[in-house]
Protein backbone atom coordinates (compact mmCIF):
# COMPACT_ATOMS: atom_id res chain seq x y z
CA UNK A 1 0.00 0.00 0.00
CA UNK A 2 2.88 2.17 0.59
CA UNK A 3 4.15 2.12 -3.02
CA UNK A 4 1.42 2.26 -4.21
CA UNK A 5 0.78 5.67 -2.82
CA UNK A 6 3.98 6.92 -3.86
CA UNK A 7 3.56 5.71 -7.50
CA UNK A 8 0.26 7.45 -7.36
CA UNK A 9 1.21 10.34 -6.40
CA UNK A 10 4.34 10.39 -8.61
CA UNK A 11 2.07 9.97 -11.39
CA UNK A 12 -0.61 12.60 -10.55
CA UNK A 13 2.39 14.93 -10.23
CA UNK A 14 1.55 15.94 -6.32
CA UNK A 15 4.68 16.05 -5.29
CA UNK A 16 8.30 15.64 -6.70
CA UNK A 17 11.00 12.39 -6.11
CA UNK A 18 13.05 15.19 -4.34
CA UNK A 19 9.41 15.61 -1.66
CA UNK A 20 9.24 11.87 -0.46
CA UNK A 21 11.26 10.32 2.04
CA UNK A 22 10.24 6.41 2.50
CA UNK A 23 11.55 3.77 5.07
CA UNK A 24 12.00 0.44 4.75
CA UNK A 25 13.12 -2.77 6.89
CA UNK A 26 14.90 -4.57 4.51
CA UNK A 27 17.94 -2.92 2.44
CA UNK A 28 17.15 -5.05 -0.59
CA UNK A 29 13.26 -3.61 -0.65
CA UNK A 30 14.93 0.00 -0.20
CA UNK A 31 17.29 -0.58 -2.81
CA UNK A 32 14.12 -1.29 -5.24
CA UNK A 33 12.44 1.95 -4.20
CA UNK A 34 15.42 3.91 -4.92
CA UNK A 35 15.65 2.35 -8.04
CA UNK A 36 11.96 2.78 -9.49
CA UNK A 37 11.09 6.19 -8.10
CA UNK A 38 13.87 8.07 -7.03
CA UNK A 39 13.28 8.95 -3.95
CA UNK A 40 15.70 9.01 -0.68
CA UNK A 41 14.92 5.68 1.32
CA UNK A 42 16.17 6.15 5.35
CA UNK A 43 15.38 4.70 8.57
CA UNK A 44 12.00 5.14 9.92
CA UNK A 45 12.93 7.17 12.62
CA UNK A 46 15.02 9.67 10.34
CA UNK A 47 12.05 9.34 7.96
CA UNK A 48 9.75 10.71 10.89
CA UNK A 49 12.36 13.34 11.89
CA UNK A 50 12.62 14.49 7.64
CA UNK A 51 9.10 14.45 7.41
CA UNK A 52 5.62 16.91 7.75
CA UNK A 53 3.40 14.17 7.10
CA UNK A 54 4.02 10.39 8.23
CA UNK A 55 1.78 8.00 6.39
CA UNK A 56 2.20 4.79 8.03
CA UNK A 57 1.55 1.58 6.01
CA UNK A 58 2.55 -1.31 8.43
CA UNK A 59 0.59 -4.72 9.45
CA UNK A 60 -1.24 -4.29 12.90
CA UNK A 61 0.84 -6.19 14.81
CA UNK A 62 4.18 -4.32 13.46
CA UNK A 63 2.66 -1.10 14.53
CA UNK A 64 3.63 -0.67 18.63
CA UNK A 65 7.70 -1.32 17.57
CA UNK A 66 7.56 1.40 14.94
CA UNK A 67 5.94 3.92 16.92
CA UNK A 68 8.44 3.28 19.30
CA UNK A 69 10.76 3.23 16.42
CA UNK A 70 9.55 7.78 15.26
CA UNK A 71 8.62 8.43 18.75
CA UNK A 72 11.53 11.08 19.03
CA UNK A 73 11.05 12.68 16.12
CA UNK A 74 7.06 13.22 16.42
CA UNK A 75 4.71 15.71 17.84
CA UNK A 76 2.20 18.45 17.50
CA UNK A 77 3.97 19.63 13.99
CA UNK A 78 4.00 16.58 12.79
CA UNK A 79 0.48 14.83 10.81
CA UNK A 80 0.31 10.87 11.20
CA UNK A 81 -1.48 9.12 8.67
CA UNK A 82 -2.47 5.36 9.13
CA UNK A 83 -3.11 2.80 7.38
CA UNK A 84 -3.01 0.22 9.63
CA UNK A 85 -6.37 -2.34 10.25
CA UNK A 86 -7.91 -2.27 13.76
CA UNK A 87 -5.15 0.31 14.95
CA UNK A 88 -6.75 3.25 16.42
CA UNK A 89 -5.95 6.83 16.69
CA UNK A 90 -6.01 6.79 20.75
CA UNK A 91 -3.15 4.04 20.60
CA UNK A 92 -1.36 5.73 17.97
CA UNK A 93 -1.24 9.34 20.20
CA UNK A 94 -0.90 6.83 23.21
CA UNK A 95 2.59 5.92 22.08
CA UNK A 96 4.18 8.59 20.91
CA UNK A 97 5.99 11.46 23.06
CA UNK A 98 3.63 14.70 22.60
CA UNK A 99 -0.63 15.15 21.09
CA UNK A 100 0.15 15.27 17.82
CA UNK A 101 -2.74 14.87 14.98
CA UNK A 102 -3.79 11.13 13.26
CA UNK A 103 -5.92 10.27 10.52
CA UNK A 104 -7.28 7.41 10.65
CA UNK A 105 -7.12 5.38 6.55
CA UNK A 106 -8.83 1.86 5.11
CA UNK A 107 -7.51 2.38 1.51
CA UNK A 108 -7.63 -0.87 -0.57
CA UNK A 109 -6.03 -2.49 -3.02
CA UNK A 110 -6.94 -0.68 -6.79
CA UNK A 111 -4.95 2.18 -5.44
CA UNK A 112 -2.50 0.01 -8.06
CA UNK A 113 -5.08 1.81 -10.52
CA UNK A 114 -6.22 5.11 -8.99
CA UNK A 115 -9.52 3.45 -8.08
CA UNK A 116 -8.99 3.16 -4.69
CA UNK A 117 -11.92 3.91 -2.00
CA UNK A 118 -9.82 5.26 0.92
CA UNK A 119 -12.45 6.16 4.68
CA UNK A 120 -10.32 8.80 6.92
CA UNK A 121 -11.31 9.56 10.61
CA UNK A 122 -9.94 12.23 12.44
CA UNK A 123 -8.30 11.72 15.81
CA UNK A 124 -8.49 13.66 18.82
CA UNK A 125 -6.09 16.35 17.64
CA UNK A 126 -6.60 16.25 13.88
CA UNK A 127 -7.81 19.58 12.52
CA UNK A 128 -10.03 20.01 9.24
CA UNK A 129 -6.86 20.72 7.53
CA UNK A 130 -5.37 17.66 8.54
CA UNK A 131 -8.34 16.24 6.81
CA UNK A 132 -7.51 17.84 4.15
CA UNK A 133 -4.24 17.32 3.74
CA UNK A 134 -4.66 13.56 4.08
CA UNK A 135 -7.62 14.09 1.55
CA UNK A 136 -5.09 15.63 -1.20
CA UNK A 137 -2.57 12.91 -0.31
CA UNK A 138 -5.39 10.25 -1.18
CA UNK A 139 -7.34 11.85 -3.70
CA UNK A 140 -4.94 11.09 -7.22
CA UNK A 141 -5.10 7.29 -6.19
CA UNK A 142 -8.97 7.74 -6.09
CA UNK A 143 -12.32 8.54 -3.89
CA UNK A 144 -12.00 9.40 -0.41
CA UNK A 145 -15.01 9.19 1.93
CA UNK A 146 -14.86 11.00 5.27
CA UNK A 147 -16.69 8.58 8.19
CA UNK A 148 -16.61 8.50 12.19
CA UNK A 149 -13.54 6.25 13.61
CA UNK A 150 -16.61 4.10 15.05
CA UNK A 151 -17.39 3.09 12.00
CA UNK A 152 -13.54 2.41 10.54
CA UNK A 153 -13.61 -1.71 11.19
CA UNK A 154 -17.11 -2.30 9.82
CA UNK A 155 -15.14 -0.02 6.46
CA UNK A 156 -12.13 -2.12 6.67
CA UNK A 157 -14.77 -5.32 5.97
CA UNK A 158 -16.55 -3.99 3.45
CA UNK A 159 -14.27 -2.01 1.11
CA UNK A 160 -10.43 -2.73 2.12
CA UNK A 161 -11.54 -5.95 1.68
CA UNK A 162 -14.19 -6.04 -0.79
CA UNK A 163 -11.87 -6.03 -4.30
CA UNK A 164 -11.25 -9.80 -2.60
CA UNK A 165 -14.94 -10.65 -2.53
CA UNK A 166 -15.20 -9.48 -5.93
CA UNK A 167 -12.59 -11.38 -7.06
CA UNK A 168 -13.85 -14.64 -5.23
CA UNK A 169 -17.12 -14.04 -7.36
CA UNK A 170 -15.38 -13.70 -10.26
CA UNK A 171 -13.42 -16.89 -9.73
CA UNK A 172 -16.72 -18.58 -9.48
CA UNK A 173 -18.54 -17.32 -12.45
CA UNK A 174 -15.51 -18.05 -14.67
CA UNK A 175 -15.67 -21.96 -13.15
CA UNK A 176 -19.29 -21.71 -13.87
CA UNK A 177 -18.41 -20.78 -17.74
CA UNK A 178 -15.80 -23.86 -17.90
CA UNK A 179 -18.45 -25.81 -16.50
CA UNK A 180 -20.71 -25.11 -19.48
CA UNK A 181 -18.23 -25.71 -22.03
CA UNK A 182 -16.04 -22.46 -22.22
CA UNK A 183 -12.47 -22.05 -22.91
CA UNK A 184 -11.32 -20.29 -19.91
CA UNK A 185 -9.74 -17.53 -21.64
CA UNK A 186 -13.08 -16.42 -23.18
CA UNK A 187 -15.21 -17.17 -19.58
CA UNK A 188 -12.34 -14.56 -18.04
CA UNK A 189 -12.96 -11.63 -21.01
CA UNK A 190 -16.77 -12.01 -20.54
CA UNK A 191 -16.66 -11.84 -16.85
CA UNK A 192 -14.42 -9.26 -16.63
CA UNK A 193 -16.28 -7.07 -18.51
CA UNK A 194 -19.83 -7.77 -17.10
CA UNK A 195 -17.88 -7.21 -13.67
CA UNK A 196 -16.82 -3.55 -15.19
CA UNK A 197 -19.81 -2.39 -16.98
CA UNK A 198 -22.05 -3.58 -14.06
CA UNK A 199 -19.47 -1.33 -11.64
CA UNK A 200 -19.77 1.65 -14.13
CA UNK A 201 -23.61 1.23 -14.43
CA UNK A 202 -24.04 1.30 -10.61
CA UNK A 203 -21.44 3.95 -10.22
CA UNK A 204 -22.70 6.52 -13.21
CA UNK A 205 -26.66 5.85 -13.15
CA UNK A 206 -27.42 6.79 -9.47
CA UNK A 207 -29.82 3.75 -9.68
CA UNK A 208 -30.15 1.70 -6.66
CA UNK A 209 -28.21 -2.13 -7.19
CA UNK A 210 -32.12 -3.01 -6.81
CA UNK A 211 -33.47 -1.78 -9.97
CA UNK A 212 -30.38 -2.13 -11.67
CA UNK A 213 -30.80 -6.14 -10.73
CA UNK A 214 -34.74 -6.00 -11.76
CA UNK A 215 -33.87 -3.89 -14.71
CA UNK A 216 -31.78 -7.26 -16.03
CA UNK A 217 -34.69 -9.53 -14.65
CA UNK A 218 -37.40 -10.40 -16.83
CA UNK A 219 -40.58 -12.39 -15.31
CA UNK A 220 -39.79 -16.30 -16.10
CA UNK A 221 -36.36 -15.46 -17.76
CA UNK A 222 -33.16 -16.80 -17.14
CA UNK A 223 -31.82 -13.99 -14.46
CA UNK A 224 -34.82 -14.93 -11.97
CA UNK A 225 -33.66 -18.56 -11.89
CA UNK A 226 -30.27 -18.12 -11.68
CA UNK A 227 -31.43 -15.20 -8.71
CA UNK A 228 -33.33 -17.63 -7.15
CA UNK A 229 -30.74 -20.35 -6.73
CA UNK A 230 -28.06 -18.00 -4.95
CA UNK A 231 -31.01 -17.37 -2.47
CA UNK A 232 -31.64 -21.18 -2.13
CA UNK A 233 -27.71 -21.19 -1.35
CA UNK A 234 -28.02 -18.54 1.33
CA UNK A 235 -25.64 -16.31 -0.99
CA UNK A 236 -27.04 -13.48 0.82
CA UNK A 237 -26.25 -14.25 4.24
CA UNK A 238 -23.32 -15.62 3.48
CA UNK A 239 -21.87 -12.80 2.05
CA UNK A 240 -23.30 -10.73 5.33
CA UNK A 241 -21.87 -13.04 7.83
CA UNK A 242 -17.80 -13.33 5.80
CA UNK A 243 -18.14 -8.94 6.00
CA UNK A 244 -19.26 -9.86 10.00
CA UNK A 245 -16.41 -11.96 10.27
CA UNK A 246 -13.65 -9.49 8.41
CA UNK A 247 -14.86 -6.44 10.72
CA UNK A 248 -14.63 -8.92 13.84
CA UNK A 249 -11.05 -9.78 12.89
CA UNK A 250 -10.28 -6.17 12.16
CA UNK A 251 -11.03 -5.45 16.02
CA UNK A 252 -9.13 -8.75 17.00
CA UNK A 253 -6.17 -6.96 14.92
CA UNK A 254 -6.86 -3.81 16.88
CA UNK A 255 -6.92 -5.16 20.10
CA UNK A 256 -3.63 -7.52 19.71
Amino acid sequence: MGEALISGLLRAGVVSPAEIVAAARRSGRAQQLRDAYGIAVVSAADAAERAETLVITVKPQDMAALLAEIKPGTGPGKLIISVAAGITTAFIGRSLAAPVPVVRVMSNTPVLVDEAMSVISPGEHATEEHLHRAEELLRPVGKVLRIPESQQDAATALSGSGPAYVYFLVEAMVDAGILLGMPRANALEMVKQAVYGAATMLRDSGEHPVLLREAVTSPGGTTINAIRELEKHGVRAAVLAAIEAARDRGRELGAG
